[in-house]
C-alpha cells in the first residue's frame, strides 16, 4: 500500500510509530545517531596523525569571505527541504533521508579508515569585516579534520536530487534554482578554505552510490517497461 503524500501529524501518537502512516518518522533517528558519531570522531577520537588533503589547484583559488553567505545557506537548504518534504511530500522525504543515511554513513566510514585534514585556512585575514570576524570564530569551533569527502557537498547534492525527483519542484525554474544553490554551496567550501577541491570531487562517487541505491530502482523500472514495450511492438 502506497503511503499518502501528506500526513496529518495531529493524529500522531508514539504508539502509532510503527504504523504505515507514521513509520517514516523513524528515519529521523539517524540525526542524533549521526551527531553522536560525528562528535565522537571529531572531538573525542583524536588521532596521532591525519593525512592532509591538498592539490595544486587549491592555491589558484583565492580566499573570499563573501562565500560565507551560500556556505551558511546550506543549513536552510537542507533543513528546509527536510521539513517541507516531511510535511507535504512524504515519499520524497523518505528518499531524501535514505540518500543522506547512505552517503553520510559512507563519509563517516571513510573518516574512520582514512583520517584526513586540510591546512588551507589563512593565518590572517586581509580584510576586517563582519564575515571575517564570523569566520575567525567559526574556524575555532569547526576543526580542520575529517574533510574528505565534504559533507557540505554531499548534503547539497542530496537536496538537489530530491528536488529533481519531486513533483512539487518539477518545473524548470525550480530545478535550475536548486541546482544553482547546490553549486554555489559546493564552491563556497573551497573559497572559504574549508575544503580542498579534492574533498568536493571525493563527494561525487559517494553521491553516485547513494543515488543509485535510492533512485536507481526507479530508473531500472522505467527501462524495463520501455524494453517490454519494444518487445510488444
Amino acid at each position: 500500500m502506497k503511503k499518502s503524500t501528506i500526513v496529518d501529524y495531529r493524529n500522531f501518537r508514539f504508539s502509532k510509530l510503527n504504523t504505515p502512516e507514521f513509520s517514516h518518522l523513524k528515519l529521523l533517528i539517524f540525526w542524533p545517531v549521526f551527531g553522536l558519531m560525528f562528535l565522537t570522531i571529531e572531538q573525542l577520537w583524536i588521532r596521532d596523525s591525519y593525512f592532509p588533503i591538498y592539490c595544486a589547484c587549491d592555491d589558484l583559488i583565492p580566499f573570499c569571505e563573501y562565500f560565507l553567505i551560500p556556505y551558511l545557506f546550506w543549513f536552510v537548504y537542507l533543513i528546509g527541504m527536510l521539513v517541507y518534504t516531511l510535511l507535504w511530500d512524504v515519499e520524497s522525504f523518505e528518499k531524501l533521508m535514505k540518500f543522506i543515511i547512505i552517503s553520510y554513513s559512507t563519509a563517516m566510514l571513510i573518516y574512520i579508515l582514512f583520517p584526513n585534514c586540510q591546512e588551507l585556512r589563512p593565518l590572517v585575514f586581509e580584510r576586517d569585516n563582519i564575515f571575517t570576524r564570523f569566520l575567525a570564530g567559526f574556524y575555532q569551533f569547526d576543526t580542520n579534520t575529517n574533510v574528505c569527502p565534504s559533507i557540505h557537498v554531499i548534503g547539497s547534492v542530496a537536496v538537489m536530487t530530491c528536488a529533481w525527483h519531486s513533483k512539487h519542484f518539477s518545473s524548470k525554474g525550480w530545478r535550475i534554482a536548486f541546482t544553482a544553490a547546490a553549486v554555489l554551496i559546493s564552491i563556497s567550501t573551497v573559497f572559504l578554505k574549508q575544503h580542498s577541491i579534492l574533498d568536493v570531487l571525493a563527494a561525487i562517487p559517494v553521491c553516485l552510490l547513494a543515488y543509485y541505491a535510492v533512485y536507481g530502482q526507479r530508473s531500472r523500472n522505467v527501462s524495463s517497461r520501455f524494453n517490454r514495450s519494444e518487445e510488444n511492438v
